[in-house]
């Protein structure tokens, strides 16, 4: 486990800046408000993606001052894909967009088979020229590591520069699961909980993430 910037692969990065912290502690009460809950996963997301897109691969361009010509650097957006695994990953989604709005968007609608537990695809939609890009998976939670691994598994078909996954919450069991089956991919977090519940619920945590953005509790 690592607090530092560098995306190395395999490595956990626990984003533990004082107002990320402050963000998730408002999220997790029980009593917060869908629209609090959405709020607060806005304003947090934005604050992950600075550490995020620490590394993000930069291009120079060239723009007039109000004294003169010169050339400086922006993120290479159209190298940056944000994949979100529907639905809860779309709570994320619009914060990191609001930092980086060039990057382009694709989707992974996964559900859990109620016999096998595992991970069936449902829908897929990505950009176009994958190899050519950086991919950022969100998910709030990574609990069993079902979903993040049958995602992750699905990108590497299309060949990208490189994967990270980043969400909310996490546990040991999510982590292990997640660096077991793909070790070459960073995960990005801001809390680490204690384990897993019977029902593969992060605990503490902080309930059903998708249900608490979506208010379908």
């Amino acid at each position: 486990m690592t607090t530092s910037s560098a995306a190395a692969p395999g490595k956990v990065h626990l984003i533990d800046h004082p107002l990320v912290q402050h963000k998730l502690t408002l999220m997790r009460r029980k009593d917060a408000s869908t629209n609090t809950f959405r709020t607060l996963l806005n304003e947090l997301s934005m604050l992950m993606a600075y550490e995020v897109t620490r590394d993000m691969p930069m291009q120079d361009i060239e723009i007039e001052t109000p004294l003169e010509v010169t050339t400086s650097k922006v993120i290479d957006g159209k190298k940056l894909v944000f994949v979100s695994i529907l639905r809860a990953g779309n709570g994320i989604l619009e914060g990191m967009l609001s930092v980086v709005p060039g990057a382009r968007v694709g989707h992974v609608g996964l559900y859990r088979d109620p016999k096998t537990l595992t991970a069936v695809e449902y829908y897929f939609k990505m950009p176009h020229d994958m190899e050519e890009r950086d991919i950022v998976v969100v998910d709030p939670m990574l609990a069993t590591g079902n979903s993040a691994i049958a995602a992750v598994e699905r990108l590497k078909e299309l060949n990208p520069k490189s994967i990270k996954f980043v969400c909310l919450l996490t546990c040991p069991e999510g982590i292990k699961a997640l660096q077991t089956a793909h070790p070459d991919v960073p995960i990005y977090t801001a809390a680490i909980d204690r384990e897993l519940n019977s029902h593969g619920y992060i605990l503490p945590g902080l309930g059903d993430a998708g249900d608490r953005i979506f208010g379908t509790k």
